[in-house]
């Protein structure tokens, strides 16, 4: 995940995809934590940057839970 993604983003995302963007985001999160133990870290804000993404996937995701944002489906005209 290059880019950092937005609450309003990922509010749009269904729940399918967010699953997959949280596990890319803990992967990449796991791979930094061993490069920063091992040395090799280049870029220790991206660190911070990768656990706030994480934070905002789990923040839509219980909003949907509790119920205080609704995923609204796109109709098509056609």
């Amino acid at each position: 995940m290059a880019k950092s993604l937005t609450a309003g983003e990922l509010r749009v995302e269904d729940q399918d995809t967010l699953v997959q963007k949280l596990k890319e985001a803990k992967e990449e999160l796991f791979n930094l934590r061993f490069q920063a133990a091992t040395g090799q870290l280049e870029s220790h804000g991206r660190l911070r940057a990768v656990r706030r993404e994480i934070a905002r996937i789990y923040t839509v995701m219980r909003e949907r839970e509790l119920g205080i944002v609704t995923v609204e489906k796109e109709t098509s005209d056609g």
